[in-house]
């Protein structure tokens, strides 16, 4: 059996954070969750639907690794990011990094790990690995699944292999201090980190390449949400999973806009900013809001009502207003 001391295994609430936080807390570093989603430049917004699609799909955050790239980025990181087709190498890879001392991220398919409570395919999933022995790996995933965790090494070599929307080859990931540079220590952030973070972000969300993006998403969304009685197969099913999908499944509620609005709050009391604190501001009424238009689609598919449907638009109206002028305000930082 190998398995690395001192690993802090502390489940929060995003998977990805999750990972990153026992990564970084082997450094030495050790940041709230919130900073972390921050740092990463996490927070955005897709509406995306298709014909192979059984109902649509909403997101509150950029894509599978985008976040660990920010924050390695934003921290100064040396990202060593490994994928392959062959298990056998996939294997050597992560093995290699726990033998010499390292945690590895890992992203795979959830539905395969023996722990997961939720059967469903999800191929961005991310975990932390700190150890295996001749039948099991050890890892660390979200509190949601259980913190410090065990699966067969058998199904982890499945949910590594799986294909599909959003899965990697076999990906497994470490990160160290880049050549001479030293790693922040402790519990803080120095300004200049913070300030990039906040404002590529902004950049981001203002300026989608597409429609179905940033704040031109949210108001689609407002849009389209009004059909989804007639859009899904079965609605009693499909809208009450839709907002679980952005209260509980890993997002820390509201579509992951109270773990932005709680990074807005720890870098508010790092820096004397008006633009700062009107983007605070905003995002925590935008969180409210967020809660209420799941509550909404989820009474939609209870009750087979459209005017919750037709208020969850509306209020969707209103939360692409509210964002798009928080992170103008927060786009401003840098001036």
């Amino acid at each position: 059996m190998t398995t690395l001391e001192h690993i802090d295994a502390r489940g929060t609430q995003h998977c990805e954070t999750t990972a990153l936080g026992v990564l970084l807390r082997h450094l030495g570093l050790d940041l709230s969750e919130p900073m972390l989603f921050g740092l990463g430049s996490g927070l955005s917004f897709v509406y995306w639907d298709g014909k192979n699609m059984d109902f649509p799909f909403l997101g509150g955050r950029v894509k599978p690794f985008e976040l660990t790239r920010n924050l390695a980025t934003t921290l100064g990181l040396e990202l060593l990011d490994q994928e392959t087709a062959s298990p056998r190498r996939a294997w050597d890879n992560v093995t290699a990094a726990i033998d010499a001392g390292h945690p590895v991220g890992l992203q795979l398919d959830s539905y395969y790990l023996d722990y997961f409570g939720s059967k469903v395919h999800f191929g961005g999933h991310v975990v932390a690995m700190y150890g295996y022995d001749d039948h099991h790996a050890y890892l660390v995933d979200t509190d949601q699944q259980g913190g410090a965790v065990s699966t067969s090494l058998a199904g982890l070599a499945r949910a590594r292999a799986a294909r599909g929307p959003m899965t990697a080859r076999h990906r497994s990931f470490t990160l160290t201090a880049a050549g001479d540079a030293s790693v922040p220590h402790g519990r803080t952030v120095p300004h200049q980190r913070i300030v990039p973070a906040i404002t590529a972000c902004a950049q981001a969300f203002l300026n989608p390449p597409i429609a179905n993006l940033g704040h031109r998403g949210i108001e689609k969304a407002g849009k389209l949400v009004r059909t989804w009685l007639q859009r899904a197969d079965d609605p009693r099913r499909d809208l009450p999973q839709a907002a679980l999908l952005m209260e509980k499944a890993g997002t820390g509620g509201a579509l992951f806009r109270n773990l932005y609005r709680d990074f807005l709050a720890e870098c508010a009391d790092l820096l004397d900013s008006g633009h700062l604190r009107a983007g605070h501001a905003l995002y925590a009424e935008a969180a409210v809001l967020w809660t209420e238009v799941a509550v909404l689609i989820e009474k939609a598919g209870e009750s087979g009502d459209e005017q919750c449907l037709a208020r969850a638009g509306s209020v969707l109206g209103e939360l692409a207003r509210i964002e798009r002028e928080a992170m103008q305000a927060l786009s401003r930082l840098g001036e």
